[in-house]
């Protein structure tokens, strides 16, 4: 099976395709995965891996290891675009999500006050107010919606709880009044004998009508770039994209194309 965890709490930077050069951190246990979804294709391999034995990381690790971060970038005038949360599942799972993102808040304003914060969600928390708090605080507030047709999005996505449906996704990221950024992978595969495609006309008119009632700032569209744990899966090419980008387009959103 597929993994490829982050082994610390802190990593890189590394170049996003998406984002430019990104500090990352994992709130998640660096020897396992834990998620409330269960995507097909995930980095970080599927959750029967398990989640390790190191546990989440505190509050105080995470400031901690920042800011020691942070301050040798500065020494040696490293260039940064980024702190991404992000890792080994998804970090609004962790209990002290708002806290932390306030400390790293600080943290960026006092050593690199030009960089923007950045979560990456696949948006399950939203029914939790001190996550939408948080995420509120946030520069960049990106969050996933694969697709908006509920046999789809169970197939890409998988979520723990088999009752999360696409449609109560769409009702709360309308908490955000706007100020976020929609995530979708494209791709189309097989997953255990069933087949799935989230780039057919059906697919994408769904996707357009969700992303209307959203009213994001932007939505960010891209396939696979990395290997999955689903093997089964195409990678969508750069002119498909394009051409689905010019229907978002066309529909009157922003999007971003990056194949």
């Amino acid at each position: 099976m597929q993994t490829v965890l982050f082994h610390s709490t802190v990593f890189g930077p590394i170049h996003s395709r998406r984002l430019g050069v990104s500090l990352g951190i994992n709130l998640m246990p660096d020897d396992g995965k834990i998620c409330s979804f269960d995507c097909v294709y995930c980095e970080a391999g599927y959750d029967s891996q398990g989640q390790g034995t190191a546990g989440v990381s505190t509050k105080e690790e995470v400031k901690q290891l920042l800011e020691h971060k942070l301050r040798t970038m500065k020494s040696a005038d490293e260039h940064l675009d980024v702190i991404t949360f992000s890792g080994n599942g998804e970090p609004t799972l962790h209990p002290q999500f708002r806290e932390i993102v306030h400390d790293v808040l600080h943290l960026r304003n006092k050593y690199f006050p030009e960089v923007k914060v950045t979560v990456l969600s696949n948006s399950s928390m939203l029914g939790k107010s001190t996550v939408v708090d948080a995420l509120k605080d946030v520069d960049l507030n990106i969050l996933k919606l694969d697709s908006a047709i509920p046999s789809t999005f169970r197939l890409i996505n998988q979520p723990v709880n088999e009752s999360y449906q696409p449609e109560g996704v769409v009702d709360r990221m309308k908490q955000f009044e706007g100020k976020l950024i929609i995530q979708t992978m494209m791709l189309r595969g097989d997953h255990d004998g069933q087949h799935f495609d989230n780039t057919t006309d059906e697919e994408v008119d769904a996707l357009i009508a969700a992303y209307k009632e959203v009213n994001p700032q932007e939505v960010m569209i891209y396939s696979i770039d990395r290997p999955t744990p689903e093997k089964n899966i195409e990678k969508i090419t750069k002119e498909e994209l394009e051409k689905i980008g010019k229907r978002i387009s066309d529909a009157g959103i922003k999007v971003q194309v990056n194949a």
